[in-house]
């Protein structure tokens, strides 16, 4: 296989709460690609002492050994271990049952000569391009149903978050890993993936510069970090231009391309 990735923080003042890594097993067959993107919470109690970077370096760190050394177990499966580890390593310290305890979205893919298997919660992107060119988004779009009024509500955001009807993320309950969007596509039938936190699929579904098929060939020709200066770019005129299309100036921004290839 063939991985290209790139994170760009959102702030320099505020440290990157992303996560990526790209894998490829000691056999040399197959490979995994594990994607989080930290929730930012307001400023005010978390019931946590750990920042968000602590979280998902840690469950990146769990999710990244599990999904490439455990093919016996199934993504859900794993994700839902990395949280219980992770949460394990905080639980004396922290307030776990708190609604804004550290979280994150996730995506997974693993791949063998068989099959690519995935898993995403939540607002971050999984693309997979056939060999004839055609992409298609794993998308868990429940965050995208909840009106922008709402969003707008600390209070009524949180009485969403992780419960029936809402939205779910990673956090400290492994059962949320049931709520995730998952299957498997023949591996004849994969030619690239992509993952994308939403900092970086604004390319597509904020500024619409394209669709996520041209999203993919940009990733292609200039990179992963080619893609994330397109979205600065777009960012910084919108500024100029009175930020119409934002309501958040930028936001940590990382993508992942792979080439999956035979031999």
């Amino acid at each position: 296989m063939r991985s290209d990735v790139a994170s760009l923080p959102g702030s320099p003042e505020r440290p990157n709460e992303d996560w990526a890594a790209a894998t490829l097993p000691a056999s040399g067959g197959g490979g995994t690609v594990v994607l989080l993107d930290g929730v930012t919470p307001p400023v005010g109690d978390d019931g946590c002492v750990h920042s968000v970077p602590w979280f998902t370096a840690r469950l990146g760190g769990a999710l990244t050994e599990l999904s490439a050394s455990r093919p016996d177990m199934s993504l859900s499966e794993i994700l839902s271990l990395a949280i219980r580890r992770t949460a394990d390593a905080h639980r004396d310290t922290c307030d776990l049952s708190h609604v804004r305890t550290p979280q994150a979205t996730v995506v997974l893919a693993r791949w063998d000569a068989s099959s690519v298997e995935h898993l995403v919660l939540s607002d971050s992107v999984l693309l997979l391009e056939s060999p004839d060119g055609a992409v298609r988004a794993v998308l868990d779009d429940r965050l995208d149903r909840v009106p922008d009024e709402i969003l707008r509500s600390l209070a009524a955001t949180d009485r969403l978050r992780n419960q029936e009807g809402g939205f779910f993320t990673a956090a400290a309950d492994p059962a949320v890993a049931a709520r995730a969007v998952t299957g498997s596509t023949p591996r004849a039938e994969v030619r690239s993936l992509a993952a994308l936190t939403d900092g970086a699929s604004r390319w597509v579904e904020l500024f619409g510069e394209g669709d996520w098929a041209e999203c993919l060939g940009v990733l292609r020709k200039e990179g992963a970090l080619g893609l994330l200066h397109r979205v600065r770019a777009l960012e910084a005129a919108d500024e100029r231009a009175g930020g119409v299309r934002r309501w958040k100036r930028h936001d940590d921004a990382t993508a992942v391309y792979t080439e999956l290839r035979d031999g």
